[in-house]
């Protein structure tokens, strides 16, 4: 093993960024034109240029994927409650929370980590108006049966796609699913425009009052549509997104084959559990997670990360603490979520970006095998 390796930190992502020649001209247009925001241009072509890549219908771009998710959940003037997974981001909460909404939780399937749609329907209450659920690592939810779920019960969907860009089911675009679905392009996502996000609908109305609500509820007559806040994406985001875009199906192919390495390497390890691609999805291959049976594999997960931070090699316990933990949401925990939480304490996503080399998959691979060992 080259020892070289462990002089440089091996962090656990590393954000793409496209040629600056690339970049350049799009910024003479913003200097020519000087519009910076407000739904320029250049904003406009990268929607355009997005709905036909992802293979839908309508988008709006937003400052932030939380932001996304915040206004898609205002837009369908939800009320009561809404139930979700335990095991995600604390921005999923926080959106749910700002709605003056109560989140319900269900708990994960030990399969895929998403919401268990077998659970769903037992938390269901007569105030329950929407389903939040989150296709965590890019994986897809049931969302055959979430759907199945909303038409009994007349519940919207809102779908979290922030892990999910690119992703398909069957060749259509996740995002195609549930009533909105919310993206996210932060710098440690797949597709990235430094900070960003994006709401995903189907029809041009539903656009136009998301479009307002972005720009503190103003619509194009300067007319107020709604309660609104200020989450437009900027000229230079929308550029620097169009510029991504030349790359991005080269940024997944080599996240999927370096994730077909990692597996190659461990899928015999014992003590070991990877997530293997599922049939008939389109996978982006946006983290790599693997969950420790610390019986079988010797040690636990917190003492394999310390070991790995030694080597300078930067994984993360993600999701780690569950939200449901958290003291501003717990309160809202009213059942044992025994699969979250065992999920949530043996799991440990590892270094994965467009351009880690093998050397450092196998650099990575060797150091869980030494603590194996031992």
């Amino acid at each position: 093993m080259n020892k070289s390796v462990t002089l440089k930190e091996i962090s656990l992502v590393k954000p793409h960024l496209p040629p600056l020649d690339d970049l350049l001209p799009h910024l003479e247009r913003i200097w020519e034109s000087r519009q910076l925001t407000n739904g320029g241009p250049i904003q406009q072509e990268f929607e355009q240029a997005l709905s036909e890549y992802l293979g839908i219908n309508h988008i709006s771009l937003l400052s932030s994927g939380t932001a996304a998710l915040m206004i898609a959940i205002s837009t369908l003037k939800l009320q009561g409650e809404v139930i979700t997974t335990p095991f995600t981001s604390p921005a999923t909460l926080q959106a749910i929370h700002w709605n003056n909404l109560k989140p319900v939780f269900a708990d994960i399937s030990p399969t895929d980590f998403n919401i268990d749609c077998s659970l769903i329907e037992a938390v269901i209450t007569q105030h329950t108006s929407a389903i939040v659920p989150v296709h965590l690592f890019g994986t897809p939810c049931n969302v055959r049966k979430i759907d199945q779920l909303a038409g009994k019960y007349n519940l919207k969907v809102i779908y979290d796609a922030a892990h999910s860009f690119g992703v398909k089911i069957n060749g259509n675009s996740i995002c195609n699913f549930g009533d909105l679905s919310a993206m996210s392009f932060h710098a440690t996502k797949v597709f990235n425009t430094f900070e960003g996000g994006a709401i995903v609908c189907h029809d041009e109305a539903t656009k136009i009052y998301i479009d307002a609500l972005k720009n503190t509820g103003l619509d194009t007559k300067n007319n107020l549509a709604g309660y609104g806040f200020n989450a437009k994406m900027n000229e230079f985001q929308s550029a620097f997104g169009l510029c991504q875009l030349k790359y991005i199906d080269e940024v997944i192919a080599r996240r999927k084959a370096a994730t077909f390495i990692y597996r190659e390497l461990l899928g015999n390890v014992k003590g070991l559990r990877i997530l293997e691609d599922v049939k008939g999805v389109v996978h982006n291959y946006s983290y790599f997670p693997i969950l420790i049976n610390p019986d079988k594999f010797g040690t636990d997960r917190d003492e394999l990360y310390d070991f790995l931070k030694k080597k300078n090699i930067t994984p993360r316990k993600y999701f780690y603490p569950l939200v449901s933990d958290f003291q501003e949401f717990k309160k809202y925990k009213t059942g044992d979520l025994p699969v979250a939480e065992n999920i949530a304490g043996n799991i440990l996503c590892l270094p994965l970006f467009h351009d880690i080399t093998e050397e450092q998959i196998h650099f990575i691979v060797h150091t869980i095998n030494h603590i194996h060992r031992k």
